[in-house]
């Protein structure tokens, strides 16, 4: 007899176009993947920046006999302007849940809900409970973690509140790396055993496709011939530690005057940190460039010398591998789950965070032997491709669904 096929719903607040951090990076190669591997999964999302309401996550791909193929279905978003981010997530939690309730009548039903983040715990823990289908949360971040173990206000306490409740009310919870296993245990009180750890992934193919390209006019437009990049990639925000290299960028070019820093990305610091390059009067050495295109960021990765991820909170770090997949040296925090990818000196340089001297001397010791460098880029990215490849991640994650299919089977619910 033929093994039946998986069905999941997948409850994501982010989507491409609309991808903000790791989150919705993490989904977009997930969804596909698991797609690929067989499991019946569709995707539902807000439609925050347009995409087709409904959209086949391979191309080409069918749906068992008579089945719909696996598809990301996009809802219209209600008018917000309540004022408050935690009841706009509630109000649109709503519509995510109409839309799940209709592919739930269609598909006939589903073996298991996953749900990433607490943006959509309310859609999932009512479908939960309508249908008695069990509950996977995936944990990617925690609002205390974002503080440093604070909680600053009102919302950062309710959002808290809702992630421990997501936590409560999965059947399992996935966490990306060791660091955010022990976060949750810690703030949510998750029996261990209830957590698996299933890392982030990377598609090399882009990466590898540039191997060929001349990418020579596209450096010039960034630095000059003499100059050696540095870059960093990712949201624009405190956590991410952007400000920590414009600190210590007057120290590395004191010693090492022809290296060009650029800084790549939006979000909430990105007017600080020109304000603060101008005056520490740097303005021709670090170019806070602000948003860049995928493949924009794809050359830049490949023209680097180096690149640089000094957060201050990471639960694991995707823009690290795709540093590593680019066979760019990379220079990171030892915090959080960039510490479990990057080892120290075998596939690139961990720093202590927010240290401006220690960043200052990741950049120079990385600089000054581009030899040992690029040794350590090649074994990390041999790492990339043996470890967390997405077909791989996809394994992974249905092994996990495939355990708790079995265990519903068991109970009386």
């Amino acid at each position: 007899m033929p093994k039946k096929k998986l069905r999941v719903l997948m409850l994501s607040w982010e989507y491409p176009p609309n991808v903000v951090g790791g989150l919705g990076a993490h989904v977009a190669a997930l969804a596909p993947a698991l797609a690929r591997a067989g499991v019946q999964v569709h995707v539902v999302t807000p439609r925050w920046k347009g995409g087709e309401l409904r959209e086949p996550l391979v191309a080409g791909a069918r749906g068992a006999r008579r089945a719909l193929p696996p598809s990301v279905w996009r809802v219209e978003p209600p008018v917000l302007g309540l004022g408050n981010f935690f009841a706009d997530a509630q109000q649109t939690n709503l519509n995510l849940g109409e839309q799940a309730q209709a592919l739930y009548d269609r598909v006939g039903g589903f073996d298991l809900i996953h749900a990433h983040d607490w943006l959509v715990a309310f859609a999932a823990t009512s479908l939960k409970r309508l249908h008695k289908t069990p509950l996977l949360a995936t944990i990617h971040a925690t609002e205390r973690g974002r503080g440093r173990g604070f909680l600053g206000g009102e919302m950062a306490h309710a959002i808290n509140g809702t992630e421990w409740w997501l936590t409560y009310e999965a059947w399992r919870v996935i966490t990306c790396s060791a660091f955010m296993r022990d976060e949750v245990r810690e703030y949510f009180n998750v029996p261990p055993d209830k957590i698996d750890i299933v890392p982030n992934g990377v598609d090399a193919s882009p990466f590898d496709e540039l191997n060929d390209v001349d990418l020579t006019e596209f450096r010039a437009r960034w630095a000059r011939p003499d100059e050696r990049i540095v870059f960093n990639v990712g949201r624009v925000v405190q956590e991410k530690g952007a400000q920590v290299i414009v600190a210590a960028a007057p120290r590395v070019l004191a010693e090492m005057p022809n290296v060009k820093f650029i800084i790549a990305g939006k979000g909430s610091s990105v007017d600080d940190l020109r304000r603060r390059v101008r005056e520490l009067g740097v303005q021709d050495k670090v170019n806070v460039a602000g948003f860049v295109s995928d493949p924009d960021r794809d050359r830049l990765l490949k023209v680097a010398d180096a690149a640089i991820f000094p957060s201050l909170y990471e639960p694991f770090g995707i823009v690290a591998l795709e540093a590593m997949a680019a066979r760019c040296p990379v220079i990171v925090s030892a915090v959080g789950g960039l510490q479990e990818v990057v080892r120290h000196a075998v596939t690139g340089v961990t720093i202590f965070p927010n240290n401006v001297e220690s960043l200052a001397w990741g950049v120079l010791y990385t600089l000054r032997d581009p030899k040992r460098a690029r040794a350590r880029a090649t074994k990390a990215y041999r790492l990339v491709k043996q470890a967390y490849h997405w077909d791989r991640i996809a394994e992974q994650t249905i092994a996990i669904y495939e355990r708790i299919a079995r265990e519903r089977a068991k109970t009386n619910w």
